[in-house]
């Protein structure tokens, strides 16, 4: 089991910018891929990015390719996701988690770690 401790949400304008972190404890962090979910009020929790194993592959919801980036520091234990060009509309609660899975998973039942969860506010 691995131990994640999501963090770097906030509150900010449209068209800026935020860096979230996930730092994991436990079970080593190059066995496990990495991502990142979101919630918003009133809607399921949807995948965001994905980054595998030693990080040699991402994917991304098309909702935030080419504004969002995916990443890794195996040697630090944790995962980053910088978001730019931020719209209201990806304002949600930000989950970061591990999974066991090979590649780069993309349903939240693939993953068996969570974070507790960093708020984005994007105002317009």
């Amino acid at each position: 089991q691995v131990q994640l401790v999501d963090s770097g949400g906030g509150l900010v304008q449209a068209g800026g910018s935020l860096r979230l972190s996930c730092a994991a404890s436990g079970r080593a962090f190059s066995t496990v891929a990495m991502a990142w979910f979101r919630q918003a009020p009133g809607k399921e929790r949807e995948f965001v990015a994905a980054s595998s194993r030693r990080g040699e592959m991402t994917q991304y919801a098309d909702s935030v390719k080419g504004r969002f980036t995916i990443s890794r520091d195996n040697a630090k234990n944790t995962v980053y996701l910088q978001m730019n060009m931020l719209k209201p509309e990806d304002t949600a609660i930000y989950y970061c988690a591990a999974s066991r899975w090979l590649g780069v998973p993309d349903a939240p039942s693939q993953y068996d770690s969570w974070g507790p969860g960093t708020q984005v506010t994007v105002s317009s």
